[in-house]
């Protein structure tokens, strides 16, 4: 494909591919990342003459980049709250009925964090759990120090909000 309709392509379709996908993914950053990688693969395409439709191909490259990025997730899913902690609980826990109400409360906190965006778990995860500081985060993940802090933000606010309604 001439670097032309390549560029003619993305300027058309690159808002609206992002749209699509950063409401099926709910994380605008991981949407960029998808929408970036379409147009790679579009762009790599060896056989570019043999597409009738480049929109068409587009969307459902995106579409199956999105399928295999949650899939992988699935895949690669780990707990968030390591399992030294509930080790720990246990070997120094009080007795049988406080270590339970500890480890439904951390299974608690897990699926609410598990329900945050993917970017806003990454955050929140090296942050508070891995204990790294905000500029070190950001850095890790290439992203502003400001959108640390309101991935942060974010994150807290949902886990309070969320502790506070299964009270």
């Amino acid at each position: 494909m001439a670097e032309f309709d390549l560029k003619r392509l993305f300027l058309k379709h690159a808002k609206n591919l992002q749209a699509m996908l950063s409401r099926k993914v709910r994380d605008p950053q991981l949407a960029a990342d998808l929408v970036q990688d379409s147009f790679l693969r579009l762009a790599e395409q060896q056989h570019v003459d043999r597409i009738d439709n480049a929109q068409a191909y587009l969307y459902r490259t995106a579409h199956n980049l999105m399928v295999d990025h949650v899939r992988q997730q699935q895949r690669r899913k780990t707990d968030l709250v390591p399992h030294e902690a509930l080790e720990s609980i246990i070997e120094d826990g009080p007795g049988l009925d406080e270590q339970a109400a500890r480890i439904q409360h951390l299974r608690r906190l897990q699926a609410i964090l598990e329900a945050l965006p993917e970017r806003t778990r990454q955050v929140f995860r090296l942050n508070r759990l891995e204990g790294m500081t905000h500029a070190e985060v950001a850095r890790h993940l290439g992203i502003s120090d400001s959108s640390v802090q309101k991935h942060l933000a974010k994150a807290l606010a949902y886990v309070m909000q969320c502790l506070q309604e299964a009270e």
